[in-house]
């Protein structure tokens, strides 16, 4: 993941591995904040403060790739901070398409405050508050070789870290999503 942050002025460094052995947390657990199971695991395990880079891996019951709690939501909820990820998308993982671990550079974005390319869904708005990400209407699925939703824009950002692209597709941030990530994390988590 430091290799995918390169330049950006983050890093990461493992302090510890906790493993816990709970099939109700690792099977049954639903890509939604609130999942009964979500909120049992972070408030059983969640470590550190808002700086501290907590990651969870399970087995998504619903098909989710991973879930990120933003920076600002932090002091309001501090023990369901961190990232959840689907526990195959690791670099050589058995998911396909997705085990070169870019789900978990991907949600690490939306801890350090950063959002979808397409959000919002429609090519008027503020999208992801990024002024070099061009507009973008729908998540790219796949890796096609090129793809505009949003045509004023110029092409969608189906490269990016931020987008659903399949791995082997994702190979960059823009400058414009590192600086947010700084201004977000430097006034919510360091």
């Amino acid at each position: 993941m430091n290799a995918h942050y390169k330049g950006s002025g983050f890093g990461f460094k493992l302090k510890q591995i906790k493993r816990k052995k709970n099939t109700n947390w690792f099977k049954k657990m639903k890509g939604k904040p609130s999942d009964s199971y979500m909120v049992a695991m972070k408030n059983a395990l969640h470590t550190g403060g808002a700086g501290t880079l907590n990651v969870y891996t399970v087995d998504f019951a619903d098909n989710t790739l991973g879930l990120a709690a933003f920076p600002w939501d932090y002091y309001g909820h501090p023990k369901r901070d961190g990232v959840v990820i689907q526990f195959n998308s690791y670099p050589g993982g058995s998911l396909k398409n997705y085990n070169q671990g870019k789900t978990l550079t991907h949600e690490v974005g939306h801890w350090l405050g950063v959002y979808h390319p397409f959000e919002g869904g429609n090519c008027n708005g503020m999208g992801d508050y990024v002024v070099d990400t061009p507009q973008q209407k729908t998540p790219t699925y796949g890796c096609p070789k090129s793809k505009n939703t949003c045509p004023q824009s110029g092409g969608d950002n189906i490269h990016n870290f931020m987008d659903y692209s399949y791995d082997k597709c994702m190979t960059k941030f823009t400058k414009g999503q590192m600086t947010r990530a700084t201004q977000m994390s430097n006034a919510y988590r360091f």
